[in-house]
């Protein structure tokens, strides 16, 4: 087969509005090889703001609303990193993006944040206002405002533009369709939809008046309060929701980034490059077009995308750029709460459900093109060869993390025929998490761990990696103490090759840090593909935990949710809610230091839950404390989506053989709950045994740290088996 070309260029993009999205889209069906391409934004999905209004009002769920960045970005095979990005150093050409130890390294950079309706300089508003835009912090209120509202709530929009036309009249439809009856104002200091063609204008304004929403024009806001908008005239408007639909404006950290601007606005050429710097281009809402000034309309950022594709492509390959022409006039389709729509262009004006049912097939078209993505097809088996390939490649890939290590038979049958006994300073019993070491007369354990990447992005790959290698010192009863690195990266240009290990050794850092743990070296080599791990040693503060101390009646607590492989697998296999995916990386990027302080001290014995899976992990410490286990399936903590995932078939790598491996050891159970004890988990909890006078307020006092723990079962005397009930 034909070895992947190496990486030579990085081209990062900010922001996963309409215009990124489709060179994403664009890329994942023509890649430029040896370019690294790079998402950063601050969430897993991007609204798309012209099914915001039918969202409001009802007619679309979230999902339908959202473009799935997680899933789009594994279709690119592009990193994703989840951040906001907060400024720039352009002579070293990194972004810094907070949250990030590391800056993120690029060569062509391209900007599409979009805008702002937050008014800073309103008082109250930070506190009691709700910005349309982002859009998506702006859904999540609304969403929160519908579950309870009141009776009778008051609504006040602040700005009388289409936006803010088109989110009250959405607002009143859907409150009222919730029972309530609602009253809804919209306040505008100047003269509202002045920029409407005079027949668009009176319709709206006589939609209005028939739905019963009251404008007021001419008058300002000075002052918002818990429920009170103080208007320029002295008047006070009772308002239980204001949303601030007026004025959008860019970011203010643009300002910061040394650029031409034009009112805030990234000034661009023709050919969507910034004025000032020719690395670095801007798209969508953020940018101005210095040749052709427009209005801030999606369509704009639709059409530019073509554009945008070639140039970043020509850029990267030494080919000619494009000059981006946008058109005159463009059709403006305006939501009237109530499935109809207002259609306007070049004078001519339609209204009522037939213009709902055009917007609507526009809008669903153009999502489509990120919910029908497909898995680009496996290479050609090669001819000639050997018997077994065709079927290892028709296989689903392998996954990355803990879902791509070796099955526990395997592992117990190499460990097995080692001889053992050779010194009296190794202390360790077969199954152990870690070694147990007298080193100098003192207990020293020594253990070591790496993952095969389940992200294309070093960093997060490193801070887990850093995680789950420290798992197996924490369920020592342990402190980590010092940690050597082990870094595989794929063939890179010799100048990315020390960013990227930069990178991993800043994140990674970051969080032994924090555990107090020292990294003092470590190898790295080029290999095919990413991998990093750790070999740590950690000092015991009493004898080490053990599998072998469970005793009967104790009860079984897990200290994190289960699902992290279904969701790594699904994710590779563009199955995943983007959601679902942030979630466990974020749960698996979180230390356990002060978990295992919690429990440690208390557990009679204790393991973390990896590869082999709870039932896996939970059967070591049966056979090596002689005692069954009964476990409650529906006390189980889940992490969101995992038994949907499950209960659609899909499967880590690992699962099959950990769930062979226990065959005739485990009664009870099916479904998705059984399969979850199966599931390999990368940077899992701890699965104690602790005495059940103590388990509940433990588990109540990690619950009140934000951690997830339950109590799950308990062991019983008999025979070392898992009960399921």
């Amino acid at each position: 087969m034909t070895p992947a070309a190496p990486f030579s260029r990085e081209l990062v993009l900010i922001g996963g509005g309409h215009t990124h999205a489709l060179v994403l889209r664009n890329w994942g069906m023509d890649p430029v090889p040896g370019a690294r391409l790079t998402l950063i934004n601050p969430g897993p999905t991007a609204p798309y703001s012209g099914m915001l209004p039918g969202h409001v009002a009802g007619h679309y769920d979230r999902d339908e609303l959202q473009i799935d960045l997680v899933r789009l970005a594994r279709f690119a095979g592009a990193r994703l990193i989840l951040g906001t990005a907060t400024g720039l150093d352009r002579d070293a050409r990194t972004v810094r993006v907070e949250g990030r130890i590391a800056p993120i390294s690029y060569d062509i950079l391209s900007i599409d944040v979009g805008v702002t309706s937050a008014m800073p300089g309103l008082p109250g508003f930070a506190s009691f206002g709700v910005p349309a835009k982002p859009l998506d912090l702006f859904a999540d209120a609304w969403a929160r405002f519908c579950d309870d509202p009141p009776a009778r709530p008051d609504i006040a929009v602040i700005g009388g533009g289409v936006a803010g036309v088109e989110l009250a009249m959405a607002a009143q439809h859907r409150l009222t369709g919730l029972g309530c009856a609602p009253t809804v104002t919209i306040v505008e200091r100047a003269e509202a939809l002045a920029g409407l063609p005079g027949k668009s204008r009176a319709r709206l304004m006589e939609t209005l008046k028939t739905a019963g929403i009251t404008l007021i024009e001419g008058v300002g806001v000075t002052e918002l309060g818990d429920d009170t908008l103080r208007l320029s005239d002295s008047r006070r408007l009772r308002s239980d929701m204001t949303i601030g639909a007026a004025g959008a404006r860019p970011h203010d950290w643009l300002a910061d980034l040394g650029l031409e601007t034009e009112a805030g606005y990234l000034a661009v050429d023709a050919t969507l490059r910034s004025l000032t710097d020719p690395a670095i281009y801007a798209v969508g809402d953020c940018a101005h077009l210095s040749h052709a000034p427009r209005p801030k309309a999606g369509v704009f950022a639709v059409r530019a995308a073509p554009v945008l594709a070639h140039n970043l492509r020509a850029d990267l390959t030494g080919g000619s750029r494009r000059a981006f022409a946008p058109q005159g006039d463009y059709l403006k389709l305006i939501s009237l709460g109530r499935k109809s729509a207002l259609a306007e262009k070049r004078g001519i004006m339609l209204s009522g459900a037939l213009m709902w049912r055009w917007k609507d097939r526009i809008d669903r078209a153009f999502m489509a093109r990120f919910t029908n993505l497909r898995p680009m097809p496996s290479p050609p088996v090669p001819l000639g060869a050997a018997e077994g390939v065709a079927e290892q490649m028709r296989g689903p890939a392998p996954c990355g993390a803990c879902g791509a290590k070796l099955g526990r038979t395997a592992l117990q049958t190499a460990l097995g025929a080692l001889p053992t006994g050779l010194r009296d300073d190794v202390l360790s019993r077969p199954g152990d998490d870690a070694a147990v070491l007298k080193v100098g007369g003192r207990t020293l354990v020594l253990t070591t761990d790496h993952l095969r990447a389940f992200s294309p992005d070093p960093g997060l790959l490193a801070r887990v990696a850093a995680v789950h290698a420290m798992g197996d010192v924490w369920a020592m009863g342990a402190r980590p103490q010092a940690a050597l690195a082990s870094v595989t990266l794929p063939m890179l240009a010799p100048r990315m090759q020390a960013a990227w290990l930069a990178e991993i050794m800043a994140e990674a850092g970051a969080i032994f840090a924090a555990e107090g743990v020292e990294i003092v070296g470590g190898h790295s080599s080029q290999g095919a593909e990413l991998s990093i791990g750790f070999t740590l040693t950690g000092l015991p503060d009493g004898p080490p935990v053990t599998l072998a101390s469970a005793q009967d009646g104790d009860a079984l607590v897990l200290t994190r949710p289960l699902g992290t492989g279904v969701i790594l697998a699904a994710e590779m296999a563009q199955a995943a809610k983007g959601a679902d995916v942030a979630t466990a990386w974020a749960q698996m990027s979180r230390p356990q230091g002060d978990v295992a302080a919690r429990i440690g001290a208390l557990a009679h014995a204790m393991t973390d839950v990896t590869g082999f899976g709870l039932a896996g992990h939970l059967i070591g410490i049966c056979d090596a404390s002689a005692l069954g286990a009964e476990i409650a399936l529906a006390d189980l903590p889940v992490l969101p989506g995992a038994r949907a995932l499950l209960d659609a078939h899909q499967r880590a790598s690992l699962h099959a053989e950990n769930e062979a491996a226990l065959a005739g050891r485990i009664s009870g159970g099916d479904g998705a709950q059984k399969a979850l004890l199966f599931d390999p988990q990368t940077s899992g909890g701890f699965l104690a045994a602790l005495p059940q006078t103590d388990a509940a307020t433990v588990v109540a006092d990690l619950r009140a740290a934000g951690h997830a723990a339950a109590i799950i079962g308990r062991f019983g005397k008999g025979a070392p088996r898992i009960t399921l009930i």
